[in-house]
């Protein structure tokens, strides 16, 4: 009786599990395709091992089966992407465009995955493109990712209010909790022990909103089979916390991107008993609230100088770091980045290997972060067995710059399937913020899946060009092979921008986050936009692509002006120069009108989407300093992040950058005018000019910008082009 009643509860379950990933499918077409749902038919298949998904057609229907709702999920985009020319946004406010009619699957498709664990996300991400973002954003958001087949997100949402109810319970004040905590857009570095206070203050409102969104996403994640990488206790406390544990052993790991003393976090000695506490009380606290799928994301020494690097305290501080996560959950995995180990040079292998095992290999999963530029795994013998991921990183700040290194990606993930050991865990991508080249993610993605085209790169591309045209189109194809084959042909870097967005100087900027050097030839880029000009395309996905390229080569353009501006200054050239900068400001007015056509190009709508969080007029002028801050000086004070997170959008580049360019070429005129020469003296007066505005801009928040695009942007683009062709075609 007994067998019989364990087999009814076992049949139960299994039934229950069935019932979960295929609602859980239904429930993604019917948010995807809402006039289609019915069209698709969902089953859930035997699980064989690796995750697959299987496509035919039955009658006038589509069948997707799959191991699981992941699986599946893979299979519908796979069918929208090579069957109906559909492409997916990341975006909410992007429509799916279907054909009227779905197109039948004459032969039946079985693709299974090449790896287990497919990662997504940054730190970085959450502050450069999702702080103010709301349920509808996060819902598309984690369909896209299961479209993909991410399944090992990052989750860091919403971990204020854990952290909140920890140290209050521990004595502190809520005054002295929230001011601890930094505004929102720059959380991912107060979680990461690197500043502390800056913009703090946050409002209570903030802490309940994000603890309730979290609580959806991390439901819908594991809906469709992810298990959510959730965050633990990495060191990181209230310097406030001495009042009431005067002997706790802190220290500090020194100042972090030109910030104050006043900004530098305090670091818990993880040997401390009370290390052990605090992690407990966290880890319980948010069990209770979001669940645990047992990965944790732990990163002790990001961008910061361990308190030593003798190898046998590294060894040691791992290791106590991943009991006090087993004491809480003897399951645990702790996750971690190793763009330390790229980052900072003074972590030798001699550092590295005893850091990493100190904890038991099949405990620890880490993320070669940025292997689009340098595969850390190839120069730490294979992180000495912990298992890894390969992660693409693409993009740093949230930068819209085109870039990305297409054939070189695919060929390096490829030698990694037969090099990179029995440790090799998965593929992934740790951008830092979204905008203007996700299909390399796309790219990125197919890669851990035996797709039939993901080692053509040409098929890849055509296929590509009809997707994002939404038919087959030979211009479509030519413009995007160019693209791939000619522009996209580098890695991204950290302050990658076009020239209009940075600090303008006569001679080579100083600055480290001055990069405007482009890979490529303006002209190719100008050819392959061209191409897609003439096409039949008339999707959305064709819209802002033309929109996107377009805010390149303008951008790319101004910096030839740039040039030309230069050597007119350096003869005196008066009305030369005065010529040659009113082109530039035209181009600079050209982008803003170009920019203004797209949502996704709208500094308006992010200042919207921050805003819409204040419950008063106090809360929402704090949520719009803080957004536009971490897009402009990132701090206060000059500090060395500023323009960072540069981007060409809509509103910026009137109102900011556009007038940091007129004041310098007021600069420049009053002195050739006056027959002067521009010196040191009136360099320091135009920086101190332009660093009052750039804060005025931010702290004052002056201007007002709208959040609704306005203008064809397809025609716009296709004017500008015209205006701007036989220029860029002739630069030498």
């Amino acid at each position: 009786m007994k067998r019989l009643l364990l087999l009814l509860l076992s049949l139960c379950f299994g039934i229950s599990a069935y019932a979960s990933d295929t609602d859980a499918m239904r429930a993604l077409i019917k948010r995807l395709l809402p006039a289609h749902a019915e069209q698709f038919v969902v089953e859930k298949l035997p699980a064989k091992g690796d995750d697959y998904f299987r496509l035919r057609s039955q009658g006038d229907r589509i069948v997707i089966g799959g191991n699981n709702a992941n699986s599946m999920a893979v299979g519908l985009n796979h069918y929208l992407r090579y069957w109906c020319n559909t492409s997916v946004s990341w975006f909410a406010a992007d429509p799916v465009q279907v054909p009227e009619v779905l197109p039948r699957i004459d032969t039946p498709t079985t693709i299974s995955a090449r790896c287990k664990n497919r990662f997504f996300l940054n730190y970085c991400t959450f502050g450069y493109t999702m702080p103010w973002w709301k349920w509808s954003d996060w819902e598309r958001f984690i369909d896209w990712m299961a479209l993909q087949g991410i399944n090992l997100p990052l989750a860091i949402t919403g971990q204020e209010s854990i952290w909140y109810r920890v140290w209050t319970s521990m004595g502190l004040t809520d005054e002295q909790v929230r001011a601890y905590f930094t505004g929102p857009a720059h959380l991912p570095w107060h979680r990461m022990l690197n500043i502390d206070y800056w913009h703090g203050g946050v409002p209570k409102s903030w802490l309940e909103s994000q603890e309730a969104l979290q609580k959806q996403i991390v439901a819908r994640e594991r809906e469709l089979n992810m298990r959510p990488v959730l965050p633990a206790f990495a060191g990181h406390v209230p310097k406030e916390i001495k009042q009431i544990y005067p002997d706790a052993p802190l220290s500090t790991l020194g100042k972090w991107g030109g910030f104050s003393e006043e900004h530098v976090p305090s670091f818990l000695d993880p040997m401390s008993p009370l290390f052990a506490q605090i992690q407990k009380a966290f880890l319980k606290e948010q069990t209770r609230l979001f669940g645990t799928d047992h990965i944790y994301g732990i990163d002790l020494f990001n961008e910061m100088d361990p308190p030593s690097m003798e190898a046998e305290y590294l060894h040691r501080v791992s290791g106590q770091v991943y009991e006090t996560l087993r004491q809480v959950d003897k399951r645990a995995v702790w996750l971690q980045m190793t763009w330390l180990f790229y980052h900072d040079k003074q972590w030798t292998n001699e550092r590295i290997e005893p850091y990493l095992t100190g904890v038991e290999a099949k405990n620890q999963l880490l993320l070669d972060y940025y292997c689009d530029k340098t595969e850390v795994w190839r120069t730490t013998d294979k992180f000495y067995g912990v298992p890894y991921i390969w992660c693409y990183l693409g993009n740093f700040g949230g930068n819209t710059t085109l870039i990305g290194n297409l054939h070189e990606v695919g060929q390096k993930i490829e030698k990694t399937f037969t090099e990179g050991g029995d440790n090799f865990a998965g593929l992934g991508s740790t951008l830092e913020g979204f905008d203007c080249n996700p299909f390399m993610y796309e790219f990125v993605f197919e890669k851990a899946w035996n797709m039939p085209l993901h080692n053509d790169v040409a098929q890849w591309s055509a296929r590509l060009a009809d997707r994002r045209a939404g038919i087959e189109d030979e211009m479509a194809r030519s413009g995007w092979q160019q693209l791939i084959d000619k522009v996209y042909c580098s890695y991204s870097r950290s302050w990658q921008c076009s020239i209009t967005n940075i600090r303008p100087s006569l001679g080579t900027p100083k600055r480290r986050y001055h990069k405007t050097k482009i890979y490529y030839d303006n002209k190719d880029l100008c050819l392959a936009t061209g191409d897609l000009l003439k096409s039949r395309a008339t999707t959305t996905t064709h819209a802002y692509d033309l929109v996107n390229m377009m805010r390149q080569i303008l951008g790319n353009h101004f910096g030839t002006l740039l040039e030309h501006y230069k050597g007119q200054v350096a003869a005196a050239d008066l009305e030369g120069s005065r010529t040659t900068a009113k082109a530039m400001m035209g181009i600079i007015a050209d982008m803003e009108r170009l920019l203004s056509s797209r949502t996704d190009f709208l500094v308006g709508k992010w200042i919207a989407d921050a805003r819409n969080f204040g419950i008063n007029e106090q809360e929402r002028t704090y949520y719009e300093q803080n957004a536009r801050n971490i897009l402009t000086t990132w701090g206060d004070r000059g500090i060395k992040l500023n323009d960072y997170a540069t981007r060409s959008w809509a509103g910026m580049m009137e109102s900011y950058y556009g007038v940091r360019w007129q004041m310098f070429f007021d600069a420049i005129d009053d002195t050739l005018a006056a027959g002067e020469a521009f010196d040191d003296v009136q360099k320091q007066a135009l920086e101190n000019r332009m660093t009052a505005f750039e804060k005025s801009w931010w702290y004052d928040c002056r201007g007002s910008f709208s959040s609704e695009p306005k203008g064809d942007c397809i025609a716009i683009a296709r004017e500008l082009y015209e205006k701007y062709h036989d220029a860029v075609m002739s630069v030498q």
